[in-house]
């Protein structure tokens, strides 16, 4: 009974508080300081978060990321991902593991991205999502996608838009139980080489939309700041338009092939997270 009171209390954490966080969970430590603002973003971290920011990714590279949410461990969240790009695209491969050893999801996905000119590239996605519950209680596998597109509307003024599982996949017959279908649209303004604005909301069919914005300052070429704000309706699944916000902030470290990102957020309810990503690039483009 123990286990399954545990099992039961994690996963309302997960699917009320958190939509069982790793299906469209942006990844990343530069997104994490600027409260996941991402859609926008052309990074490593394109591979999960908009697909079609690859597109201008120049380097193969690896990364890793940990998040230790709430500063609960059964909560944390950690990613890996690949990125090859070649002259037909960008490739990537991406994995994601959270939970622990009694209630856990992962999540695969191949991405594959394109620039078609100086202004336009798209990004495709295929995901297998996979969530586990101990002691014989069952495994759900499922397969969707995801999508996104990137333009660059003038000089430092980028739109773009993702939708992931936009076909409202099934993951328990019985119940109608589906992956969440969640779309984002965002605007990012550079105003100069060092100085970087970004604005997006998301919007997940069940629930009411989120806004989310942040701020990058580049001080020197090696030292990046960070801050961030989230309204957070999509998790509270309030009537109100923001009951609850996430504050964010962190910096970066870019030390020629290698880039490390923390962060740290506060959930006004729920308390503080910290998020590490790194990056190893290799050599430029096949």
């Amino acid at each position: 009974m123990k286990l399954l009171a545990a099992i039961i209390a994690h996963v309302l954490i997960c699917h009320v508080l958190l939509f069982a966080a790793n299906e469209n969970t942006p990844i990343g430590g530069r997104s994490a300081s600027m409260a996941n603002s991402s859609v926008t973003l052309s990074d490593f971290w394109s591979v999960q978060n908009n697909q079609a920011g690859l597109a201008d990714f120049s380097h193969m590279a690896v990364g890793l990321y940990y998040e230790n949410r709430f500063m609960v461990k059964e909560l944390s969240l950690r990613s890996g991902a690949f990125v090859l790009p070649t002259n037909s695209g960008v490739f990537g491969l991406s994995y994601n593991y959270f939970g622990y050893s009694k209630y856990n999801e992962q999540k695969i996905g191949l991405a594959y991205a394109r620039a078609f000119g100086e202004y336009f590239s798209m990004g495709l996605q295929l995901d297998y999502l996979s969530t586990r519950i101990a002691e014989d209680y069952g495994s759900n596998n499922v397969f969707t996608f995801e999508l996104g597109i990137r333009t660059k509307i003038s000089e430092g003024l980028v739109l773009a838009a993702h939708a992931f599982n936009p076909i409202g996949v099934i993951i328990e017959d019985e119940y109608n139980e589906k992956v969440p279908t969640i779309f984002k649209l965002g605007l990012s303004y550079e105003l100069s080489d060092k100085l970087l604005f970004v604005l997006e909301t998301e919007k997940d069919l069940v629930y009411k939309p989120l806004i989310r914005g942040g701020i990058e300052y580049k001080i020197v070429e090696q030292a990046i700041v960070r801050i961030g704000y989230s309204t957070l309706p999509a998790t509270t699944g309030s009537e109100n338009f923001s009951i609850s916000s996430l504050y964010a902030f962190g910096f970066g470290l870019n030390l020629k092939k290698i880039q490390i990102d923390f962060s740290s957020s506060i959930h006004q309810t729920l308390g503080w997270s910290t998020q590490i990503s790194i990056q190893y690039k290799f050599k430029k483009r096949w």
